[in-house]
Parts: C-alpha cells; sequence; structure tokens
C-alpha cells in the first residue's frame, strides 16, 4: 500500500478506546487524510450516543450510523439459531455482528470513492479476520488498514495516553477498562481480572453486568414464559406477536431479570491462542433453549442427529470469519429446508439462571402418545420387537459365532 495514495478513508467507528484515537492517528500518518467514520448499529444502545459529534471533534469529516439491527437478527443471528450453531458453548455475538457491519462499510467506501478501509481490531483478535475476509468478498482489490499492526502503541494505557495527549475523550478508565462489544445479542467482557481463568467473574460488583443480574440477585419466584416459532423463526412472546428487534429486546429484559444467559469460557481464537470471556446473552440463551426443545417434537431422529454435526460446523464457519462462503451459504439453505415443520408453541420456566421446559405443542408433532404410552394400547405389537432385535444384532451374532470358532 502506498500511503500517498490514501487520500479517504471509511473508518468502523464505535466510539471506543481503539477506534477513537484512530481517526487522529489516520490524520497524522496519512496525510492528512479525509476520514469517514461508520458506525454499525447493531443495537449497541446507549453507545451511540454523542457518537458524532466525538467524531468530528477528533477529525473524521462525517459519521454513517447505519441501523442493521433488524438484518443483523434476521439474516444471520436467526438462521443460527434455527441451525443451534455455537462455538465452545459460545452463542457468537460478536462474530455474528462482524459481517453485517462489514458488508456495509464496503458499500460506503464504494459510493463515497474510498481510497481504503481501516478497523481498530487488534493482531491478536478474531475480528480483524472477521472484518477483512467480508470486505475480501463484496471488494477484493480494497486496501485495509489496520493500525494494530502498524503503531508503536502496545497496550490499552498506551492508547490512553495517546487519547490524553490529542484531547480525545473517553467513557472508560484505567480501572474499569474492560474490554468490551454490546449489541442486541450480548455483551462481552475481557481483560483485566479476568485475564486469569483463576479469578471468579465479579457478577455482583455494581456495574459489571449491563445487560443480566447475577443468579443470586434473580427473583425467588419462577417466571413463566411461552414463546412461538413459525417454520424455526421465533414470531411471538406469551402471545404478543413481535418484530425480531422487539422479541430480542423482550426476552433480554425477562431473561436478564432472571439471571439467564452468563457464560464464562475459555475458548480456542481462530488466531491460535486461549482467551478468556465472560459473555451475557439472556435473550439469545432463551432461544437456543425454545427452538431445541420445540425441534425434540417436530424433528426426525435422522435429521436431528445430521443436523447437530451440520451445527457445530456452521459455528465454527462463523467464528472463523467464513460467512459469506459457498459451505456456510449450502449449510444455512440445508437448516431452512429442515425447519418446514419447527412451528409451535414452547413454555419455559425461568429461575436464578436456570431455563427449564414447561410444556410444548406443535401441530406437526412426531410424538403419538398412543405409542409412547407405558399403559396398555392397540397400536403398538411389543412382540414385533423380537424380528426386530434378531436382524439389528444379526452382525454381532455372526462376529460372536466366528471368534468362538476361532477359539477352537
Amino acid at each position: 500500500m502506498n500511503k500517498e495514495n490514501i487520500k479517504k478513508v471509511v473508518l468502523a467507528y464505535s466510539g471506543g478506546l481503539d477506534t477513537s484515537i484512530i481517526i487522529p492517528w489516520l490524520k497524522e500518518n496519512y496525510n492528512n487524510c479525509e476520514v469517514i467514520a461508520v458506525s454499525g448499529n447493531v443495537g449497541q444502545a446507549d453507545e451511540l450516543d454523542g457518537l458524532e459529534e466525538k467524531a468530528l471533534k477528533t477529525g473524521a469529516s462525517k459519521l454513517y450510523v447505519e441501523d442493521l439491527t433488524e438484518q443483523f437478527l434476521t439474516e444471520i443471528v436467526f438462521p443460527c439459531v434455527q441451525a443451534d450453531a455455537k462455538y465452545e458453548g459460545y452463542l457468537l455475538g460478536t462474530a455474528f455482528a462482524r459481517p453485517a457491519i462489514a458488508k456495509r462499510l464496503v458499500e460506503i467506501a464504494k459510493a463515497e470513492g474510498a481510497d481504503a478501509i481501516c478497523h481498530g481490531c487488534t493482531g491478536k483478535g478474531n475480528d480483524q479476520v472477521r472484518f477483512e475476509l467480508t470486505i475480501k468478498a463484496f471488494a477484493p482489490d480494497m486496501p485495509i488498514i489496520a493500525p494494530w499492526r502498524e503503531w508503536d502503541i502496545k497496550s490499552r494505557d498506551e492508547e490512553i495516553d495517546y487519547a490524553e495527549a490529542h484531547n480525545v475523550p473517553l467513557k472508560i478508565n484505567r480501572e474499569t477498562n474492560y474490554s468490551k462489544d454490546k449489541n442486541i445479542w450480548h455483551l462481552s467482557h475481557e481483560g483485566l481480572d479476568l485475564e486469569n481463568p483463576a479469578n471468579e467473574p465479579q457478577y455482583n460488583k455494581e456495574g459489571f453486568l449491563e445487560m443480566s443480574v447475577s443468579p443470586e440477585s434473580a427473583p425467588d419466584k419462577p417466571t413463566y414464559i411461552t414463546l412461538h416459532f413459525e417454520k424455526g423463526v421465533p414470531t411471538a412472546v406469551d402471545g404478543k406477536t413481535m418484530g425480531a428487534v422487539e422479541l430480542v429486546e423482550t426476552l433480554n429484559k425477562i431473561g436478564g431479570a432472571n439471571g439467564i444467559g452468563l457464560l464464562d469460557i475459555v475458548e480456542n481464537r481462530l488466531v491460535g491462542m486461549k482467551s478468556r470471556g465472560v459473555y451475557e446473552t439472556p435473550g439469545g440463551e432463551i432461544l437456543y433453549k425454545a427452538h431445541e426443545i420445540l425441534e425434540t417434537i417436530t424433528l426426525d431422529k435422522e435429521t436431528m442427529h445430521y443436523k447437530a454435526l451440520v451445527a457445530q460446523k456452521l459455528g465454527e464457519l462463523v467464528y472463523n470469519a467464513q460467512w459469506y462462503t459457498p459451505l456456510t451459504e449450502a449449510i444455512v439453505a440445508f437448516v431452512k429446508s429442515t425447519q418446514k415443520n419447527v412451528t409451535g408453541d414452547v413454555k419455559l420456566k425461568l429461575y436464578k439462571g436456570n431455563i427449564m421446559n414447561a410444556g410444548v405443542t406443535s401441530p406437526y408433532s412426531l410424538y403419538d402418545p398412543e405409542i409412547a404410552t407405558f399403559d396398555e394400547d392397540e397400536v403398538y405389537d411389543q412382540a414385533d420387537s423380537k424380528g426386530f432385535i434378531n436382524l439389528y444384532g444379526l452382525p454381532i451374532s455372526v462376529k460372536a459365532k466366528l471368534d468362538a470358532k476361532l477359539k477352537k
């Protein structure tokens, strides 16, 4: 990349520590280039407050705030809920958001005639790969600037030093400087005391949790909710039809109040290291559990078991920045084909961080109580099982007879 050719840069801008200092850094190191900040709104709520004023004061020529929340949920999150795609138990909150944001970055960069796209991801993380592979999918020849791979800054403390020296306002301080990522689906916490896996997360410390309460602080009385799905897509809570955004916000509120969706894991990052993260995903945890329960009565055995294999692969693809690839497209299409009868209602009992099945119904249920009953029935002849077992066990019998013959 010839820096002399970089006159206009589109920056993925969150207003957090990294991207806040990148604006003045770009102007210092790329010939006082024009910086167009782009913030993808994926439901981070109050984090967007005051963003335009801050971006312009620190040197950006303009700020786009693009509302991607509905698209993010319906095009990326819900297909993965249908698949039950996870990564080592993680519900992929950050990984889900990056493709939607990066795709919009490319669209704006093309419209603005930008010479490069810039992001604030570190060289140790997964997000650098997620942003850049999406950019390559839609603008393969677009130059990409990643300051963490260029500048001399080595730590978040040094970033704060740079911000203070350049009069960049920050909402954090050195003592509460967790690395966080927030959207409508989740909130992640990394860094500080969490870098040592021996330390218990401070769930009960004021200000640590934002979307949830600790299970100890949750009500002593359980909360019941009923979710309705149409072809695997959640459409209603307690009989009220809702769009994707309202539905997830409603479940976040209910789940968060009951301490649902807390996860503390050491995960295997794409770049090869292990990393400890604490996640809050209250509404997401409820949706995954409810959908899983509904599939127990609406999917046949072979489809359910094979779909579980596909789910693990899709979770890996999403985590590993492979959303815009032929394999992901094919898996999502397969999953959609399995969902034609995944319609019905799931009642859940929420209590102090736990989600319990409280009943499930579907017009497409494969569960036949007359066949499954322990009482007398007229539809299942138990004598049929003798012939089935003889045939099913035939290979075992043949092998046993051979073994006995060879021992003589």
